[in-house]
């Protein structure tokens, strides 16, 4: 597969992180003293996401929540851009979720090294603000289907969007489900439609939440069980609440192969038109 960081060609390496805006969260008292800087921009923003940026070059698909796509609050930049270049990402893209015009613009992100065959925006259930991306990868049934989100802090409406995402799962194969689901393991096994809509393999419980002393896994990359996971672990902190996760996901040969053509066409073709 072409642009591999990993040695091992059916081996991906994924990252979700909840960039919180670029803001340095270091303790609770933070979310008072630091507030201002949801709205308003800070002259170290720019620094850290280039060490964000530097970090990210060592993956191939990352997952972004809580990024900015260009306000005044990020200095007109659009993160998820800026760390696209930063890492050498040769794709991109941004679901904006909640629109406040210039103050700011709540965005889930995906930097990838494969280039996607479709990407699809669900608005998920429940208060607005809240969305999914919809990435496949490849072509019918060996297809890999990447799922980027950001779900409810409530669990009611959580539920509401599981069951939405569960619907969007159910008749797939090779699927991850990577973000802040702001909920536990737990949590996500009591939902059983969610668990057997993804066929969920057993997933190691790493805490990620709050950064500075994380003792509660509200990230998650959820693989189904067609897929292998290696090496699950969450990163050191980078400027945010929560800590970043990172897996090397080993795909069936099959769903390697066919992502593999597809990178194949689209180097041919020059453009994704994405």
């Amino acid at each position: 597969m072409t642009g591999q960081t990993s040695d091992n060609p059916g081996m991906i390496r994924l990252l979700t992180f909840n960039l919180q805006v670029g803001i340095h969260t270091q303790a609770y008292h933070h979310y008072l003293t630091r507030s201002w800087q949801h709205l308003l921009p800070h002259r170290r923003r720019g620094s850290r996401l280039t060490m964000i940026g530097d970090t990210l070059k060592g993956f191939d698909l990352v997952a972004l929540q809580e990024a900015d796509g260009g306000s005044f609050r990020s200095g007109n930049v659009n993160q998820v851009e800026y760390l696209a270049e930063q890492a050498g990402f040769p794709t991109h893209y941004q679901q904006l979720n909640r629109n406040l015009g210039r103050l700011a613009q709540h965005s889930n992100g995906l930097l990838s090294r494969l280039p996607p065959g479709h990407i699809t925006n669900h608005r998920l259930p429940g208060p607005p603000g809240r969305g999914a991306l919809h990435v496949r990868f490849g072509e019918g049934s060996d297809a890999l289907h990447i799922f980027v989100a950001h779900l409810a802090l409530g669990m009611r409406a959580r539920n509401m969007q599981l069951d939405y995402l569960s619907e969007l799962v159910d008749p797939l194969h090779h699927v991850v489900v990577m973000g802040d689901l702001n909920c536990t393991l737990e949590q996500l096994h009591a939902h059983k439609r969610f668990c057997r809509a993804l066929d969920l393999r057993h997933t190691p419980t790493i805490p990620s939440y709050p950064a500075w002393q994380p003792t509660r896994a509200l990230d998650h990359i959820l693989l189904s069980s067609s897929l292998t996971p290696h090496n699950p672990q969450a990163l050191a902190p980078m400027f945010s609440d929560h800590l970043p996760l990172a897996v090397d996901v080993q795909l069936p040969s099959s769903c390697a192969k066919a992502i593999s053509i597809t990178s194949q066409g689209h180097t041919r073709r020059q453009s994704s038109g994405l």
